[in-house]
């Protein structure tokens, strides 16, 4: 494989109600050193991202259902032809809503089954990593990690069949858990079915996840467990000839 050189290219998409893009870009930008790329709803072009990002937050207020309008934004057919190419794509919390109304990922997110609105640090267990090498390849199966989770609608849900073929497949990629691994309801923060957490495409390279891996990359935050995703991503980057070919 050809190894690249210079920065990763991230485009971070930004949808009116959208607040977690800045995040995004700080930790792209200032901590990581990676061009960063802000990408308004409207437009109807990645350029020369190696990365797209759709991150948290109210995109259009939530009206109808959380990310039902964000879905048709123009953006998004840009986002959909660039996953569609191999481009990595991950969605934060809205955006994980986002990419399962847009058909990008299985399944859809519901409201919490407590009904309430939960900010806290949630442990996750990673299972079948190698099954999105560009997110998850410097973690390992059984891997415990610490991300902030801040959402009502976080409960993942999906018809028992799909949910089946998930995890046949080795697509259900992050669990929640408890701080020795187990998954049990006690650890689930939302009602997700199976403890479900985060999920990919069958080609890997679209991962949807509700925690917040870019409130988890600074020690002063309360942990750097996000940068292993980003770290993934990197690595993932410069071993890849088609996103060297978009360098040149």
């Amino acid at each position: 494989m050809t190894v690249i050189a210079g920065r990763p290219r991230v485009a971070v998409a930004v949808f009116p109600g959208t607040w977690s893009d800045r995040d995004f870009a700080h930790v792209a930008g200032s901590v990581l050193g990676w061009e960063t790329r802000l990408l308004w709803h409207t437009e109807t072009d990645v350029g020369d991202a190696d990365a797209v990002v759709l991150p948290g937050g109210f995109a259009h207020g939530d009206h109808l259902r959380t990310g039902a309008i964000a879905r048709f934004s123009p953006i998004m057919r840009a986002v959909e032809a660039f996953a569609e190419a191999g481009g990595p794509v991950i969605g934060s919390c809205n955006g994980f809503q986002v990419l399962t109304e847009a058909g990008m990922l299985p399944g859809a997110l519901m409201r919490n089954d407590h009904l309430e609105f939960r900010c806290d640090w949630q442990t996750l267990r990673v299972e079948h990593s190698s099954a999105s090498p560009a997110w998850l390849g410097d973690l390992s199966d059984g891997d415990l990690i610490r991300l902030p989770i801040s959402h009502g609608e976080g409960r993942y849900v999906a018809a028992d069949e799909t949910l089946d073929a998930l995890e046949a497949s080795g697509r259900v990629v992050l669990r929640y858990s408890d701080d020795d691994g187990r998954i049990n309801a006690t650890a689930n923060p939302n009602g997700s079915e199976r403890g479900i957490a985060g999920v990919v495409n069958e080609r890997g390279n679209v991962l949807g996840l509700m925690p917040h891996p870019e409130r988890a990359a600074e020690p002063e935050v309360g942990g750097t467990d996000g940068l292993r995703i980003f770290r993934s991503l990197e690595r993932w980057l410069h071993h890849q000839p088609a996103a060297a070919e978009r360098r040149l």
